[in-house]
């Protein structure tokens, strides 16, 4: 436990937690005084931002549904804005990866080809203070090109090649904390300490080497959360004598009400923002959770959740549109498939299906893709270098004269199965079991899991037994029939071998799942109640 001694911020700040070695120079007095500024300046607008998302799941659970909002239909209406100038290195986003920022995951990520990084201490990272302190080791390292990493068990070494990513990094949401820095007794914002570490230690040293600093923003329910941002954006950038503007973030459109607010999004980050992402994972969870009391709009089977259905197609292009209009790119969704190697004939298929949705991405004009593994690299670049010759897809604009409510909100055909059952259920105790053993991205069924896949599985499971819903051979989903499929999948995966170092936690991950599942009221994230139990 560390008091933030030889600081004015003593005795208010602490790092209840021990500091990794290699991570001493990050949290330096220097570096904490930031942290408390930006605690001080906008700790409490985001907590009553978080009271104002419960107002409004609140509303959705009273019987109201997403909408566009009346009184920012001027934003909408009004022709003549237009983002600002977007830098030259973020020009051309044809293909990037993203991953936790683990050291070795980052030398490989700059190195893999991609035009640009994602650096995660969101959903694929497990926020242990030691996973959180050394990630920002890593890219402090990383900005200076002086990371290297061996191998201890096979003594492979690896470092940096000459041409890189270009790096962008994701804070964790604003509703994540960070308990281990608390200011006055109050954990700090998870989002404040991972964006304002980066920021204080990389953004002149970024500057100084041609490129700037770059932020993916996740979880965005409602615009004065992006307003948020940019204030935020505009305190960091006065603190360090930074011209205003110079940090870009895009947007990740990964919750069903954004969608209703994309111009508004645009418009409150106009100086600041690079483009929108479709959070595809993510969003499907959030159409759950927040119509989670609609009888009537209850999802089928994940596996047949698939982009061309028309909410999922119709959020995708809407969100092309409204980027290109105001000059922005739009940014499509993860390929979360990795190489099978034992199996030619699967892994053929899979990358079919790879290569058949980046396709559609770039033909319906998004400006980018996202994989989770560098092998599928060169795919995401052929399909996007075919389809999309030019830098970006700014010149392009799907037609949206028949996406409205309606649309964004339908329901997706398709059927409940046992199967789709026990798969929810596995791969959440999968990836819960990971997850609580410090590892945020996991290999399951040939897919790279992170925590929103995770998500959609447990919610599902949720949502089914909340409303009793019906399984294609007849049967409804009851509390019975879904422990015993946990403890029938619990055993499966304890004695399968496939969970390795992760087995000592499937205990604490089956009591998790049960705690978040077989509830009344639906938790928010997971990786609330999770939190609690990382050391």
């Amino acid at each position: 436990m560390l008091n933030a001694a030889n600081s004015s911020i003593a005795p208010r700040m602490r790092i209840n937690a021990a500091i990794p070695d290699v991570s001493k120079h990050i949290v330096s007095s220097a570096a904490l005084d930031f942290l408390l500024a930006l605690h001080d300046a906008f700790n409490a607008r985001r907590v009553a931002l978080l009271a104002a998302r419960a107002e409004k799941q609140t509303q959705l659970n009273n019987g109201a549904l997403p909408d566009f909002l009346p009184e920012t239909q001027h934003i909408r209406d009004d022709a003549s804005w237009r983002v600002a100038p977007i830098p030259a290195d973020l020009q051309n986003r044809r293909v990037e990866i993203t991953g936790p920022v683990d050291r070795k995951m980052v030398i490989n990520a700059l190195n893999s080809g991609a035009n640009c990084f994602m650096a995660d201490f969101e959903d694929s990272s497990s926020p242990t203070f030691a996973n959180m302190a050394e990630g920002q080791a890593n890219l402090f390292d990383a900005v200076r090109r002086t990371i290297a990493f061996t191998d201890t068990a096979s003594g492979k070494a690896y470092k940096l090649k000459d041409t890189l990513a270009t790096l962008i990094v994701r804070p964790r949401g604003w509703h994540l904390e960070e308990r281990h820095i608390t200011v006055d007794g109050t954990p700090m914002s998870g989002s404040l300490v991972d964006f304002g570490l980066f920021f204080f230690h990389n953004a002149k040293e970024q500057l100084n080497r041609g490129t700037a600093p770059y932020f993916y923003l996740p979880k965005l329910e409602l615009y004065k959360e992006a307003e948020l941002w940019n204030d935020v954006f505009v305190f960091a950038q006065k603190h360090l004598g930074i011209p205003n503007g110079t940090i870009k973030a895009t947007v990740l459109i990964e919750t069903i009400l954004a969608t209703f607010q994309l111009d508004e999004i645009l418009f409150a980050l106009k100086d600041h923002i690079a483009g929108l992402n479709c959070g595809r994972w993510d969003y499907i969870f959030s159409y759950i959770k927040k119509l989670q009391a609609h009888k009537d709009r209850i999802l089928p089977d994940r596996t047949q959740v698939l982009m061309t259905t028309p909410f999922l197609r119709g959020y995708s292009q809407l969100v092309i549109h409204t980027c290109h209009k105001r000059g922005a790119f739009a940014m499509g969704g993860m390929a979360a498939q990795i190489p099978i190697k034992d199996n030619a004939a699967a892994n053929d298929e899979a990358m079919a299906r790879v290569k058949a949705d980046k396709e559609r991405e770039a033909g319906d004009g998004h400006d980018g893709t996202w994989v989770a593994h560098p092998a599928l690299v060169p795919l995401a670049r052929e399909v996007f270098d075919r389809l999309m010759p030019g830098a970006n897809n700014l010149h392009k604009s799907p037609d949206i004269s028949a996406i409205n409510q309606t649309v964004l909100l339908s329901v997706p055909p398709g059927a409940i199965t046992e199967g789709g059952l026990r798969t929810n259920v596995r791969v959440s105790l999968h990836y819960l079991a990971a997850w609580l053993n410090g590892q945020g991205c996991v290999p399951i069924h040939n897919l790279m899991e992170d925590a929103a896949t995770a998500e959609i599985s447990r919610t599902q499971v949720w949502q089914w037994l909340k409303h009793k819903a019906q399984l294609a051979d007849g049967r409804t989903v009851t509390q019975d029939l879904v422990e015993d499929i946990i403890i029938n999948e619990a055993t499966t995966l304890k004695n399968g071998g496939t969970l390795g170092t992760a087995g000592v936690k499937l205990s604490a991950a089956v009591e998790l799942f049960k705690k978040i599942t077989l509830m009344p009221d639906l938790y928010d994230f997971l990786t609330l109640p999770a939190y609690a139990e990382l050391g």
